[in-house]
Parts: C-alpha cells; sequence; structure tokens
C-alpha cells in the first residue's frame, strides 16, 4: 500500500508557475505508476498526467501539455507535477494517486489517493 501527502499548492496569478509535490509513505514507491488528477467546483474529477513506476513512459492532457511536467524521483518516494504558464482554468483541487498496474486517464482506476491541494490562478 502507498499513502500520499500533496502539497505546493497556492493562489497565485496567471501566466506564474508551481511545482506540487506529492510524498509517499513507506519504500515500495517505484512498484506505482502515479496520475495527477483535479477537480473544480461542480466539475468531475479529471485527468491531468501520469508517469510509470520508472519514469520511463508520461502521459498529458492535452490541456496541459507543453505547459506541465510530472517527474518522479522514488530514491526520494516523491511524485512533481510542475505547472508553467498556469491559466485561470487550471484553478481545481490536484490530487495524486497510485495504481498497482500500469496507468489510467480514468479516476476509477487508481487504488491510492492523497487528500488533494487547492491551485488558485486569479488576477
Amino acid at each position: 500500500q502507498v499513502q500520499f501527502v500533496e502539497s505546493g499548492g497556492g493562489l497565485v496569478q496567471p501566466g506564474e508557475s508551481l511545482r506540487l509535490s506529492c510524498a509517499a509513505s513507506g519504500r515500495t514507491f517505484s512498484s506505482y505508476a502515479v496520475g495527477w488528477f483535479r477537480q473544480a467546483p461542480g466539475k468531475e474529477r479529471e485527468f491531468v498526467a501520469a508517469i510509470g513506476r520508472t519514469g520511463g513512459s508520461i502521459y498529458y492532457a492535452d490541456s496541459v501539455k507543453g505547459r506541465f511536467t510530472i517527474s518522479r524521483d522514488n530514491a526520494k518516494n516523491t511524485v512533481y507535477l510542475q505547472m508553467n504558464s498556469l491559466k485561470p482554468e487550471d484553478t481545481a483541487v490536484y490530487y495524486c494517486a497510485a495504481k498497482t498496474t500500469g496507468w489510467s486517464s480514468f479516476p476509477n482506476g487508481y487504488d491510492y489517493w492523497g487528500q488533494g491541494t487547492q491551485v488558485t490562478v486569479s488576477s
């Protein structure tokens, strides 16, 4: 099993950057693919990015491709989401999640979830 704690969210202006961190418990972090999802008020939870167990396979939603970068440091049991050129429509609670097999763009495919961190992009 793995437990996540997200951090790094906050209030920024359009065009600015944030880096989210997802710290995992235990020493079996490398056994899981990890995804980032986000959910805005009144909207469904949507896929943002995912990364394979070793970091060699990376996938992005079209809405963030070219602006966001997902990475992982298995030695530190941490996954990162670097968010550049932030837009108001990026405002949401961001969650990291772990999946025991492969990766998925659907939330119901993930086994373990963090508590989320708020990202607000506003002028």
